[in-house]
Order: structure tokens, then sequence, then C-alpha cells
């Protein structure tokens, strides 16, 4: 009975311990929705390309787009132009799209769309690739008074650093600084970001550390047009650093999405001019699990590949249906075994449960209560006739019906649209219900009989409610490993030997005693 009882436990919480890790792996992990109503942010990002083109020869306009392999997922990357061909290239880990023409007249406009979003981005295959780069760069030439200003520069930031970091952090903040006669030599009167990041790349050259330009769009809802913000990096050997170019504060925001690295323009048109390239960023919200849905779709992801959102849409809606049976049996199982009320059996209330979906509680309730009880009358009536129990069964089915075709009927002539609805009430069941009711009522009579009918009515109702909480039908249906803990809990219930507390009311007496 020991090794019983341990055997019993071990398996309790082997499975309330495997239902909960894999919830919390698709919740914490895979990033799925907690509840139905969960949004998230959907951005849209519009390049817009406008150059004129010279009247004769062909024309070729190339531009940066941003690499597909950040922490986002792209939704959808579409290239928008009027009789222009397009590719797309890579090229030292930049993406580059060209449209290229024969011919073209007067102003031309050319549009790129990035739909995105950056929740699920850790999943599948869309993570960052392994951070690369060199460690080493030769110098820079420099020649007369810049050079000296540099090496004057260069003194106290080896002075004031200790690594890589925090030397190229004190390099931005000494070019910084308005006041040093060294940068304002170095930066000739050109204070401009692009030109600090110039004269920081000379210096840190010097000593031979690699720095590299990156153009970033801050993904932000309240600054719908932009232009591109120059950040620097450089790679210490394991990861890429990201420093601001006027602040020297490490790190790159989590609102930065990287557009293109290196020192060449966005946008180069050859047999055009005047062409320039401005940006407009749309933010949105999105129904969570739909996201999850399109990004299953749209990329390698397989998080909803292996779960009931991967079966076609009319099956989703019977499973929706199917897997909160297990709830009902539980309240049906609480009801029974620690309330105390008495119905007939365990799946006969669930099913009634079901039923009610169609006809609504208070209707079905008023339904199930007139058809039992003419089907009782009838079934008293047939027991006159000392008839055999299949013949007696087929005589209440027929009269089952023909009374639920009566209900439809009448109640279609008087306008009650609902009680057409009782069509949906499983015959057979209710035939049974009738039969065992009946055979209860001559067992140990009318009272027990009329207990039961109304305990099985109660947990049908009961049962009803909850397998209809929107909120617990969904994350039932989308974390179905909630069933194990389920299940590990009837376990539990199978050895309970307690008192009920309706026995607990029926021997109140005797504790008085």
């Amino acid at each position: 009975m020991r090794a019983l009882t341990l055997h019993l436990k071990i398996l309790i919480t082997l499975l309330v311990a495997l239902g909960i890790g894999i919830t919390a792996y698709q919740i914490f992990v895979l990033g799925i929705p907690v509840t139905e109503d969960e949004t998230d942010d959907l951005w849209s990002i519009d390049a817009k390309v406008e150059f004129v083109a010279n009247t004769k020869g062909p024309i070729k306009v190339q531009m940066f787009v941003p690499p597909l392999n950040q922490n986002f997922v792209s939704l959808n990357e579409s290239f928008i132009s009027n009789n222009y061909g397009v590719s797309v290239n890579r090229n030292d880990g930049n993406r580059r799209v060209t449209w290229s023409s024969r011919r073209a007249k007067g102003t031309q406009t050319l549009y790129y769309r990035l739909v995105m979003t950056k929740r699920y981005s850790g999943n599948g295959e869309q993570q960052a690739p392994a951070a690369s780069g060199s460690i080493f760069r030769e110098a820079i030439p420099m020649q007369g008074a810049e050079k000296i200003a540099a090496e004057a520069l260069l003194s106290p930031i080896r002075q004031h650093s200790a690594d890589v970091e925090t030397f190229i952090s004190e390099a931005i903040k000494r070019i910084g600084n308005p006041n040093d006669e060294n940068v304002k030599l170095l930066l000739g009167g050109n204070a401009s970001v692009s030109n600090k990041a110039r004269i920081v790349e000379s210096i840190l050259s010097i000593a031979h550390v690699p720095l590299e330009r990156v153009h970033t769009i801050r993904l932000t809802p309240e600054q719908l047009q932009q232009t591109p913000e120059l950040w620097l990096r450089s790679f210490n050997g394991k990861n890429w650093l990201y420093f601001n170019p006027q602040t020297g504060e490490q790190g790159l925001p989590s609102d930065r999405m990287i557009w293109w690295h290196g020192d060449q323009p966005l946008v180069t048109v050859e047999g055009g001019k005047t062409e320039s390239v401005s940006f407009t960023l749309n933010n949105s919200e999105i129904n969570a699990i739909r996201l999850a849905q399109l990004t299953d779709q749209n990329t390698h992801a397989q998080f909803l590949d292996y779960s009931l959102y991967g079966l076609p849409l009319s099956t989703q809606q019977t499973y929706q249906i199917m897997i909160m049976i297990p709830i009902g049996v539980l309240v049906i199982l609480i009801l029974r075994n620690l309330v105390g009320i008495q119905t007939l059996g365990t799946f006969t209330p669930v099913l009634i449960a079901l039923a009610f979906r169609e006809t609504q509680l208070g209707f079905g309730i008023a339904l199930f209560t007139l058809i039992t009880a003419l089907g009782l009358s009838l079934r008293s009536y047939l027991e006159h006739l000392k008839l055999q129990m299949l013949p007696r069964l087929s005589v209440v089915l027929t009269f089952v019906v023909i009374l639920i075709a009566m209900i439809s009927l009448f109640s279609h002539k008087l306008g009650l649209e609902r009680g057409l609805s009782v069509s949906l009430f499983p015959m057979v069941i209710l035939t049974m219900t009738i039969e065992r009711l009946s055979i209860t009522w001559e067992e140990r009579g009318g009272g027990h009989a009329f207990k039961v009918a109304v305990g099985t009515i109660i947990a049908g109702s009961l049962a009803h409610l909850l397998m209809n909480i929107p909120q617990l039908v969904y994350f039932i249906f989308t974390f179905p490993a909630v069933l194990l803990v389920l299940v590990g809990f009837m376990l539990a219930m199978g050895r309970y030997r307690g008192y009920r507390l309706t026995e607990l009311l029926r021997f109140k007496a005797l504790l008085k005693d």
C-alpha cells in the first residue's frame, strides 16, 4: 500500500511538473500571449526615394535596406516602383536593393516598405548570427598639425581607459569638448556628428582600434518622419560594442534598428540627380496570437506549428469545444467527491452542459425539465404494459423525437427562435436520462430521483458556465499542457476518502452528541 501511494505521488508530481513546465516554456520562452486580448506593436516603415531622371541613358538606383537578422521579425517587405526592375544583393553584411530602368523622364518616385514586429524575434531563424568583426586596424595617415593634435589627445585617453569599451567612450567624450584647442584644430570649424565620428575614427586608428559607422532608424510612434541616426560600433573579440557618437554612451537602445553600416551613402543614383530619401514610420497594435500566426506563416518559426492553432480553422472550432470537456468533468468530480451532490453519472451532466451552449442556460434548463418530466410520465405508463427494456427504450426515444419536433414547431409559430435549438439536444442522452431516472425512482423512491435530477441540472449548469468563460477557453486551447495539471489533481482526488460537505451537514447532530 505504501509503495502504491509513493508511485501515485511520483506520477502526480511528474504530471503537474510537466504541465507547468510546458506552459511556462510557451509563455516565457516562446512569448505566446496569456490572454486573447493581449496586443503587440506592429511597425510599418516606408522609405520614399525621389530623384530627377536624365532624359537620355539608363537609370540605376541603389539603396541600402535593413538586414533581416536583427531583433525583429519581418512580416512583409515590398519594393514599389513603376516600370523598374528590382533586385536585392548582399555585401559585407549589408543588403542593397537596385532599381533599374532603360529610360525615364522627369521626377521619379520609388518606395520601399517593411512591416515588422519585435515580438517572437528570439525564435526560429530570425536570431542574429554570431558576432564577428576585425579587432585590428591600420592607422589612418595624418600629417602636420593634425597628427600632433591627435597624438596629444590620445595620451590622456589612454590614461583614463582600461579596455576597448572605456577607450572608445573616452575618445568620444574628448572630441565632444568644444573648448579643447586640439579638438578645434581637428574639427576645422565643422562640428557635425559625421565629422566628429571621422575624427574619433582617425584617433582610434592610431591605437589600431577598429571603428565602424552604423546608421539606425528609431522606432518611436511620436516621430513619424525621420532621417537615419549615426552610431559607432567596434568589435572587442566577442561582441559588437555600440556607442553614441555625441555622448560616448555605450549600448544601442532597444528602439533602434540598424539600417546599414559603413561610410557609403544611403542611396546612389546613376542617370539621375537631386536624389533624396524620406522615412515615414507608423505604429499600430495587432492581436498578439494573430501576430504569432503571421510570424509562423512569414518566417521559419514553428512555435505554433505543433499547437492546436496548426489545425484547420473548422477543426479548431471543434476542438475549442472538446478541449473544455475535462474542465466540465473536473467540476462534476469536485461536486460529487467533495461537495456530495448526486448526479446521473459523470459524463451525463457534461453532455447536458454542452447542449446548453446552443439553447443558453435558462431556456435549456426549462426544455430539459419539460422533456424529462414528460418522458418519465411515458416511462411510468410503459412500465404498466410490462414491456422489455429494448422496446421500452425505443418507444421513449421515438417519443423524445416527436416531442422535440413539436416544441420546435410551436416555438417557430410563436416566434421563439430559441426553441428551434432544442433539436440539438442529444436525443440518446435524454432517453437514457429518462430511463435511469425512472429506474432510480423505482429502486429508491421519487424523492431520491428528484434529488438526483436536480443535482444533475445543477452540475450541468455549473459546468456550462465554467466551460464557456472566453478567457479560460482561450487559455486551455492555447496551453493544452494545463490539462496534465488537471489530470494530476484528478489522480489526487481519486484517493480522497474523507467526508463530503453534504455529509457534514447530514451528520451534524452526531457531532453535537
